[in-house]
């Protein structure tokens, strides 16, 4: 009798060739090698989770919120800005209806439109810059 196993996200290599063989599986999976689901930070008040990560550092996961730091390049300063809405997104084009931000994306601001520079989902806060 086969036991199934559940399958985390792995970051390996791929199980076939570019030509589309197999290749041999010289060892096992490793715990090392196992990814995370990604964090898709959402356009709502501010909730933060904090992950200890390889070599105990540790990460700031932002799950959601509502203030971006944007940046103005004529006065060349920085403001907390609310963002209203997600205007577009480059990495998938329903994250605009869901509101979801990512690396990318442009916002509506307060301040105007903002092209986010950050990656909210591992760094713990969204920077933009103003278009």
């Amino acid at each position: 009798m086969l036991l199934k196993r559940k399958m985390g996200i792995s970051q390996l290599r791929p199980n076939r060739k570019q030509s589309g063989s197999r290749y041999t599986a010289y060892r096992k999976q490793r715990l090392n090698e196992l990814g995370k689901k990604p964090t898709l930070t959402k356009l709502e008040k501010k909730r933060a989770h904090i992950k200890r990560v390889l070599g105990a550092n540790l990460k700031s996961k932002l799950l959601s919120t509502d203030i971006a730091n944007v940046y103005d390049p004529k006065s060349k300063k920085y403001s907390k800005v609310k963002i209203k809405t997600i205007a577009e997104s480059p990495a998938n084009r329903h994250f605009t209806r869901r509101n979801i931000m990512t690396k990318g994306c442009i916002i509506e601001t307060e301040s105007g439109k903002a092209k986010v520079t950050s990656r909210p989902g591992q760094d713990g806060t969204v920077n933009a810059v103003l278009i």
